[in-house]
């Protein structure tokens, strides 16, 4: 049996997120989500694709890998394969040769779950770990709070509103209402909800976007953001109840969502909306080549 490393065309991409959502369950450790996925199809299935790598064996999809950056791949694998040696050598060998097309020559870091095999030998290559990330988890089995201030689901008619408070929290340029159209068009927004929340007067001061992975199976944040002119009043946590709330809603066992542990105030938001804080993990990166926040200080054309 050989491991296959593959690039998904536009019609084979619902594949590989399928098999993220299959691999999402309670006691994983944080990992690549099909909501990942999901919101990276704003900037269009065709570019989604051509930044997904896979590996199988005899036609079985066993690990799943996305380019977030260039040099930054975000991957996970099955259950059943955490510990398969051949996946993991496999896995090294496509990461540290740049002519395989997974990892350029330079700065590369990997965010893989806890637990792989594959660290063990990133370890021996010597690789190191970058900064650290904090995930948090919030468990809705209980029902979830009134989050205290108006929240309402974003449609169409509130793309617009929805790209500029993404623009003031992540200070891009980048992100528009068509990035919203082209997002919520995908197949994998048929499991997900963006919503907002709103002032006194009907303005809106904090959005974010939900990702189910199915009944029974932990849902991911992913963004969240708000407004510049709204920070400091609680909105942020406001948001973050109702996504709590929503992804109840939609049957997800629970909330997930990873921040850099140097953004107090986003883990400090988190854990005021009743998420709990995991220890901490970080990206693994080529000893020599700390990426010092570059990685994570995202480029504007990255929004």
């Amino acid at each position: 049996m050989t491991i296959a490393l593959g690039t998904p065309g536009v019609d084979e991409l619902d594949e590989a997120v399928g098999a993220l959502r299959e691999w999402q369950h309670e006691g994983s450790p944080m990992q690549l989500h099909s909501g990942d996925l999901g919101w990276n199809y704003r900037f269009g299935i065709a570019e989604t694709a051509a930044v997904i790598r896979t590996w199988s064996r005899d036609g079985r999809i066993l690990a799943v890998g996305m380019l977030d950056e260039p040099t930054v791949l975000r991957m996970t694998v099955a259950p059943d394969a955490f510990r398969d040696e051949e996946l993991a050598r496999r896995l090294v060998e496509d990461m540290v040769l740049p002519e395989r097309g997974v990892l350029p020559a330079g700065h590369v870091a990997v965010e893989a779950p806890v637990g792989l095999l594959l660290h063990e030998l990133l370890t021996e290559e010597g690789w190191g770990v970058d900064e650290p990330w904090t995930p948090l988890f919030r468990d809705l089995t209980e029902p979830v709070k009134d989050p205290g201030v108006r929240i309402e689901v974003i449609g169409p008619g509130q793309a617009d509103g929805f790209a500029e408070v993404i623009r003031s929290a992540f200070n891009s340029t980048r992100f528009t209402a068509e990035r919203w159209h082209v997002l919520a068009s995908g197949s994998p927004y048929a499991d997900a909800r963006s919503l907002g929340a709103y002032d006194d007067q009907g303005n809106l001061a904090s959005v974010i976007t939900v990702w189910s992975a199915g009944p029974g199976k932990p849902g991911l944040i992913e963004p969240m953001g708000t407004h510049q002119g709204y920070r400091l009043r609680g909105f942020g946590t406001a948001i973050c109840v109702a996504a709590a709330a929503a992804l109840r809603a939609m049957g997800s066992s629970s909330a997930r969502v990873c921040t850099l542990s140097s953004n107090v105030g986003g883990v400090a938001t988190y854990k005021a909306a009743g998420f709990q804080a995991m220890p901490e993990i970080g990206d693994r990166i080529r000893v020599g080549l700390r990426l010092s926040g570059a990685a994570v200080q995202l480029p504007d054309t990255h929004w």
